[in-house]
């Protein structure tokens, strides 16, 4: 990813050096555990922590002689330890070392994530409470429906979020694999148990039954579950810029005090920021495809899915870790605008009170098609000619016959019509535990 969408922690978990360094942990490991049973000369692990020497810059050039990235490493790592290195690399193959290295930089990766979508999750909640009772146009197709609050909107953002954190935990919990069963996985090389504490000092479990790699349908689910949650923040995102939107005015994202809009239009302020969100989105859905497309290999296993993985996982990492950074900032700074609100939602004197009204003249007896004619006669005329709705209404003695004054004021009320919110807050209750484990 280029270096306008990386983040500095995020890039470092996919540098070259650190992936060096965690294919490094992962041979550290082996020999380790295989000194513990005997099978190593006693203080073998601690000359080669205290000599290994990685040097990407070596590692390279034998890479172009020998055409092969672990085999480059492990002749690099051969230059600075001398002798022991025969103790390294013993019963595994090249994918032993880098599916298990993957999964640490997974993991690790994996929690700068659910950070980010834990501080992204508290920010839409805030604002949820913020604005609970600040009034708004709820809008189908694009146009005024009924009245809502800002707030509802931000609480569904919430728990959409919600929901992402628990797919993303569960996906980054299955792809804390590893495997050092060899070049078919029938660890032939090693025992069982030598895998097992291995990559258990490493945090990692073993893949039950492996052939030459961990099986991709973990990765095809985790890079799924990015693209879900990529898909709401595009929704917030694109959310915003609707209701940014000159004719609407309700939300604006932050813009700086010497921030410019448009080279040639200075009155801009442009929803760039949600922009960025919304386009950003459409990479981690391709990425997922990719991801997808990577699941079939041929046999025991090809190569075919590891040149993809070198782009579609580190980046996919990178993008969702920017936008819920982008998106944190636009939602914590973002101005609101409750007069506009409350403007736009009396816009036609009152025709989101339309479904009360209806249901308030059946209820008098009124047949539904009958009554649903008056109404839609009154609503659309206030909203092609304007003048209120509601007037037009207490002027119709078809309405006023089977509705005093007070029975039609009261389709009016727009406490009544928000009545419930505070029972929908209550059932979004408290944050998934999830997240609660990411802030910590």
């Amino acid at each position: 990813m280029i270096a306008r969408y990386t983040r500095p922690a995020m890039g470092r978990v996919w540098s070259d050096a650190r992936r060096l360094e965690r294919w490094l942990e992962v041979e550290l490991a082996v020999t380790a555990a295989r000194e513990k049973r005997g099978a190593v000369p006693a203080g073998t692990t601690a000359r080669l922590r205290e000599r290994a020497r990685i040097d990407a810059e070596r590692m390279a050039a034998i890479e172009a002689e020998v055409g092969h990235d672990v085999i480059a490493f492990l002749s690099m790592l051969a230059e600075s330890v001398g002798d022991d290195a025969r103790h390294v690399h013993v019963g595994l193959t090249s994918s032993d070392v880098v599916d298990s290295a993957l999964a640490l930089q997974i993991v690790e990766a994996g929690r700068l994530l659910e950070a980010g979508l834990s501080a992204l999750r508290a920010a839409a909640r805030a604002l949820a409470e913020r604005h609970r009772h600040t009034p708004m146009a709820g809008r189908t197709h694009g146009v005024h429906a009924e009245p809502i609050t800002f707030g509802l909107k931000c609480l569904i953002w919430s728990e959409e979020l919600t929901r992402g954190g628990a797919r993303l935990a569960a996906a980054l919990d299955d792809c804390a694999v590893g495997k050092l069963s060899g070049a078919v996985g029938t660890l032939v090389h090693l025992e069982p148990v030598i895998e097992v504490e291995a990559l258990a000092g490493l945090g990692l479990r073993p893949e039950p039954v492996a052939n030459q790699v961990v099986q991709r349908d973990r990765h095809a689910a985790l890079m799924g579950a990015i693209a879900v949650l990529g898909g709401t923040l595009e929704k917030i995102a694109l959310e915003i810029r609707h209701l940014q939107r000159t004719e609407v005015g309700e939300v604006e994202e932050p813009f700086r005090e010497r921030q410019k809009g448009s080279s040639a239009m200075p009155h801009k302020r442009n929803p760039i920021r949600c922009e960025r969100v919304c386009g950003l989105a459409r990479l981690l859905r391709g990425y997922a495809l990719v991801a997808g497309e990577n699941q079939a290999l041929w046999h025991e296993r090809d190569i075919s899915h590891s040149s993809a993985e070198r782009v579609i996982l580190p980046d996919g990492f990178v993008v969702a870790d920017f936008m819920l950074a982008e998106l944190t900032a636009v939602l914590e700074g973002l101005k609101v605008h409750p007069g506009r609100m409350r403007r736009n939602l009396e816009n036609g004197g009152g025709v989101m009170f339309s479904q009360r009204v209806l249901l308030a003249l059946t209820a008098a007896g009124l047949a539904r098609d009958e009554a649903y004619a008056i109404v839609q006669a009154h609503a659309l005329t206030a909203l092609d000619e304007g003048g209120s709705f509601r007037a037009r209404l207490e002027a119709d003695p078809r309405v006023t016959d089977v509705l005093d004054k007070a029975a039609l004021a009261s389709c009016f009320d727009l406490e009544a019509t928000l009545r419930n919110v505070d029972a929908l807050f209550a059932r979004a209750g408290a944050p998934a535990p999830e997240l609660e484990r990411a802030r910590a």
